[in-house]
């Protein structure tokens, strides 16, 4: 076919010899199965011409373009043959393009360079890719992505770039690509940019990606940025989600850059002034002030006092009395509440406060408002192994030892005589404000008993009671106050006149007998007994009166000897 422009050439400028002779140089020049530069001469619906030098014109079906092509553009076509039956030249864009792409493709494998494709459809062990030109690839899905992808629909239909990892194997077409290898590359490219041309204190624009603990990581272009939870707000945030939201657009402010660690620090907060910087032009130590409880921890509160100034009331600053194991006890968050200011450092901004210091601590006048040998009521609140807790107050407690529960009774537990709840009387025994302590008894509502036996009982005295217990060893006597003595083996016979079995023999528990005290100690409560002793006693005085009876009979019936001699 010839053009409109050959046409329209005057007949005087056609050298028909010459037209036949360049002809024929271009036919035998070209191939068949070459791939030859067309120019683009007419545009039809079905068809667009190309001027390929040869007799006529080449034609192409429009759907073999992407997109239309313009007149006068250049088109590569495959010649498939330079003139067919009826005298027409074929030609083929398609198997150009199809030969252009593996040439590219090629190249791109050769190079490390990006290929484009669209990532089709999830198949096994990763998506498949069209690269198109009805060539298709595999992509493995630890290459999708720099992270890991969570939801594969978000990857399908997606245009993007790869690397060719793998063209051939075994001899077959088989290619393999990598999204991961040139989203890293373009990561790397687009931060060394970033690194280039920003500069500390910079206000950028970012999207936030995700969470942690932490903080929120920033999306500024295709690599992230670092939103630390400390760098969101003066004031205490708990959680970055408190703050910002997944997706949200974000104004921030550069504050550190490490090229060599690749990292970017970026912040909200430094949009305004550190409230720290006038703290001391408005508080100072000792200043009682109010504030809000925005958190507890194990050890302690958060209490802010204003946007941006928060500081610690540890647990043992909570209260002067209370054993405390949690803040939460005491305190709820949103709570308004006083403080005392203990210290501050403001170049860590770090605020210790005080709740027990606002009040007078109750310990200082303990000893006035509980002096020693005061007698009160209280009830028990609790048993231990060693005694009973009683509350003399909230929070102060005084301890009822089992030493101190009786002069006489050997107390193992307290539940053997009270019970919990119980109201009983005590007496002040011991203060010891400097260890915060408190011992309180009931022994000592009563005088000692071992006083008052050693008293009206000394050595030597005789004394009744009650036989509780015989063993090898002895017999055990209680007597008045409910003491209990000693009567040693050695104590209870004679041996001149028996055997300790038959001397035993004469006893059983519950007898009432007389004894002597050989010895009595009331600091040790020790009381030894004796049988032997208080039976040697009334021998004695059975013979002092034996012989007393005989001399006053003797001195009768001398006198009435005398009066009879008189008499006569």
């Amino acid at each position: 076919m010839i053009s409109g422009d050959a046409k329209k050439l005057p007949k005087d400028n056609i050298n028909e010899e010459q037209l036949q002779e360049q002809y024929i140089k271009n036919f035998q020049s070209v191939a068949e199965g070459q791939m030859i530069p067309g120019k683009v001469v007419e545009i039809n619906p079905e068809y667009v011409f190309l001027d390929v030098g040869l007799k006529s014109e080449g034609k192409v079906p429009n759907d073999e373009f992407t997109e239309p092509p313009e007149m006068g553009e250049i088109v590569y076509v495959i010649l498939i043959s330079k003139e067919s039956k009826r005298g027409e030249v074929i030609v083929s864009k398609q198997k150009a393009d199809e030969k252009i792409f593996w040439k590219n493709l090629r190249q791109a494998f050769d190079n490390h360079a990006a290929v484009a494709g669209k990532i089709d459809r999830k198949i096994k062990g990763g998506f498949e890719v069209d690269l198109g030109n009805g060539l298709r690839a595999f992509m493995p899905q630890s290459k999708a992505d720099i992270s890991r992808v969570k939801d594969s629909e978000v990857l399908i239909n997606l245009d993007t770039h790869f690397y060719v990892d793998r063209l051939y194997s075994k001899g077959k077409v088989n290619i393999v690509v990598t999204r991961k290898e040139w989203m890293e590359d373009e990561i790397k490219k687009k931060k060394e940019e970033f690194f280039a041309k920003v500069s500390i204190d910079d206000v950028l624009e970012g999207t936030v990606k995700s969470f942690t603990s932490f903080g929120a990581f920033i999306d500024l272009g295709g690599f992230d940025g670092l939103l630390h939870i400390n760098d969101m707000s003066w004031r205490h945030i708990t959680s970055p989600k408190d703050l910002v939201s997944l997706n949200e657009k974000l104004k921030l402010k550069l504050i550190r850059l490490d090229p060599e660690e690749n990292k970017i620090n970026l912040s909200l907060k430094h949009f305004t002034e550190d409230p720290w910087t006038h703290f001391e032009e408005k508080y100072q130590v000792d200043d009682v002030i109010k504030g809000q409880v925005t958190k507890l921890a194990d050890f302690g509160a958060f209490i802010e006092l204003e946007e941006g100034i928060e500081g610690l009331a540890h647990i043992s600053e909570l209260s002067w009395v209370k054993k405390i194991r949690h803040p939460k006890e005491i305190l709820q968050v949103g709570d308004q509440v006083e403080v005392k200011i203990l210290n501050y450092d403001i170049q860590q901004g770090k605020l210790s406060l005080g709740i027990k210091q606002v009040y007078s601590n109750p310990w200082d006048d303990i000893d006035k408002r509980y002096p020693v040998g005061m007698r009160l009521t209280r009830k028990i609140k609790n048993f231990t192994g060693f005694g009973a807790f009683l509350e003399l107050e909230e929070g102060i407690d005084g301890l009822l030892h089992l030493d101190d529960m009786s002069w006489t009774k050997n107390v193992k537990h307290p539940s053997e005589i009270f019970q919990e709840g119980q109201e009983i009387e005590v007496s002040i025994i011991v203060i010891d404000k400097k260890n915060k302590k408190i011992k309180l008894g009931i022994k000592q509502l009563e005088e000692n008993p071992w006083t008052a036996l050693a008293r009206a009982f000394p050595r030597g005295s005789v004394i009744d009671g009650e036989i509780t217990g015989i063993t090898d060893f002895g017999i055990f006597l209680r007597v008045q106050g409910g003491i209990d003595g000693l009567i040693n083996k050695v104590n209870i016979f004679d041996q001149d006149v028996e055997t300790i079995e038959e001397a035993l023999a004469k006893y059983k528990v519950g007898d009432a007998i007389k004894v002597i005290v050989s010895d009595i100690k009331p600091a040790k409560q020790k009381l030894s007994l004796s049988i032997r002793e208080y039976n040697k006693k009334i021998q004695q005085e059975e013979m002092v009166k034996y012989i007393h009876d005989d001399s006053t009979e003797e001195k009768s019936t001398l006198a009435d000897f005398i009066k009879d001699k008189s008499t006569n």
